[in-house]
């Protein structure tokens, strides 16, 4: 029992010597039924306590990049140091790419990255950067996901952005899966919710343009970028608001009254004007 508490207090020593960015050095000795390789670190041979997590070996992840095998000696950083359960969280992606994962930890949260759309997918949009090195796998090191392109409702990416069209986008944060900058382009704009809120009260009856149907009610765009919900119960006779037979369609222009403004969730409550019966 001793001795063991005497490894536990001796691994703990050895891993508070250690910071996160550090560079260190091991031997790979096994994997575990998650797949991750576990390390022994040079300065501590007693047992394995780096360990390196799927996502961190590589930012290839395909059939082509092999993982190491044990008795391998890799290099990495460390990204976290877990006392408790006596485990350094090592990042071979640090030294596989080392001047991409330099720049990319480098960058700070609302700084502004600028670049060039260099594709769209169904999944986001990459951007090639300005400044920077090129990233290994994808077409660009910044990468935009479809809720961060416009506060406006949009149909697809190409309303709001063209491949070749150079942006100015907020850093959002590092994604170290991917090794890509998280950006956000609507960030660059005044939210317009906050506008709405401040010169619209609850109570107050809007002009809107019927945007989407769905089955739990009726989106309806009231200004430029902002939609609101008229949820279902508000459907006349009970007509599902997405069937054929329900009372609007898209693009109806309709009469709507304000009834709730959240901000923290961003979600405006409509309803249909009191008075109005059937068709608004």
């Amino acid at each position: 029992m001793n001795g063991s508490a005497d490894d536990e207090a001796a691994a703990r020593e050895f891993l508070s010597t250690l910071a996160v960015g550090d560079i260190c050095s091991g031997t790979v000795s096994d994997f575990t039924r998650r797949h991750e390789v576990s390390v022994i670190l040079d300065g501590f041979p007693a047992r394995a306590l780096g360990r390196v997590f799927s996502s961190d070996r590589s930012w290839g992840r395909s059939s082509a990049v092999a993982p190491p095998e044990a008795g391998q000696r890799i290099t990495a950083e460390v990204i976290d140091i877990d006392l408790d359960a006596c485990r350094a969280r090592l990042a071979m992606t640090a030294t596989e790419n080392p001047e991409l994962w330099a720049f990319l930890k480098g960058r700070r949260r609302g700084e502004t990255l600028t670049g060039t759309i260099a594709s769209i997918e169904q999944f986001g949009v990459f951007v090639a950067l300005d400044e920077g090195p090129d990233h290994p796998v994808f077409p660009g090191v910044g990468f935009i996901s479809y809720a961060e392109l416009s506060w406006a409702h949009f149909d697809t990416a190409t309303d709001v952005v063209q491949v070749g069209r150079h942006v100015a986008c907020e850093f959002l944060q590092f994604d170290t899966w991917n090794g890509e900058a998280r950006l956000s382009l609507k960030a660059m704009q005044p939210d317009p919710l906050m506008a709405f809120a401040e010169a619209t009260a609850v109570g107050q009856g809007l002009r809107g343009r019927v945007t989407r149907l769905v089955p739990f009610g009726i989106f309806v765009e009231v200004g430029h970028g902002i939609e609101g919900l008229v949820h279902q119960r508000e459907a006349p006779d009970g007509a599902p608001p997405h069937s054929p037979d329900g009372p609007v369609q898209v693009g109806d222009e309709v009469n709507v009254v304000v009834s709730d403004i959240d901000q923290p969730r961003r979600r405006v409550a409509l309803s249909w004007p009191r008075a109005a019966s059937g068709r608004p």
